[in-house]
């Protein structure tokens, strides 16, 4: 599968104006050509940070379903609201998996109430080819032995931007595992001093909090 890791940064006090019209008019919508927004998030600590992971089964699903939804009706209706809560939408990393996808629930009905008391752990590596094969080897097993398994686990794609209208970063190899803690007090780290030598530049966490609809809850 493919995958986008997106990060927006929004104008203070209109996150919660973005989720709304997002999980209304923007989900549903989006699946149904041919996308799956598998997880929306409210970035912990960062009020004016919105974070999702939009996914595709292929580069060339990804052209022709993103054509088909920001040409189609329901964006051109609704993108000047959107736009308006925007400051940036271009820092998006664009991934493939290797081993275990994200994990999706049943998603909640438009109007859903209260966010799943959840916290994901996104930790963003940068990294040499050959990372994932180190990371299955010497890492993930002492995460799993610590209680912090990778529940998923993503790496650059290296096509062409087949969608140029969205802008991704480019330049740049990363790895990104994703780890779930029941709340946000169980959240912890582990020491992984195996991982120094492997790392090109300093490793970055995002801290998730599941909106009410995300299918990652």
């Amino acid at each position: 599968m493919i995958y986008e890791l997106r990060q927006y940064t929004l104008l203070p006090g209109r996150r919660d104006t973005l989720i709304e019209l997002f999980e209304r008019e923007f989900v549903e919508t989006q699946e149904a050509v041919g996308m799956r927004v598998s997880g929306t998030f409210r970035v912990q600590d960062a009020p004016d940070r919105f974070a999702w992971l939009r996914a595709y089964p292929s580069m060339s699903a990804r052209k022709a379903s993103l054509e088909a939804f920001y040409d189609g009706p329901v964006w051109l209706a609704h993108r000047d609201a959107a736009r308006v809560t925007m400051v940036d939408t271009d820092d998006v990393l664009l991934l493939h998996s290797v081993g275990a996808e994200p994990p999706e629930w049943e998603r909640p009905a438009v109007g859903a109430g209260e966010p799943p008391p959840a916290l994901y752990v996104a930790t963003i590596y940068h990294v040499e080819d050959g990372f994932s094969a180190f990371f299955a080897r010497e890492v993930a097993p002492v995460l799993v032995e610590a209680g912090v398994p990778p529940i998923a686990c993503l790496e650059t794609e290296h096509s062409e931007n087949n969608f140029p209208r969205h802008p991704i970063r480019t330049g740049e190899n990363v790895f990104v595992w994703f780890a779930r803690f029941e709340t946000a007090e169980d959240e912890r780290e582990v020491e992984l001093p195996m991982l120094k030598p492997r790392l090109t530049a300093a490793p970055e966490r995002i801290l998730l909090r599941p909106t009410a609809r995300s299918a990652m809850r």
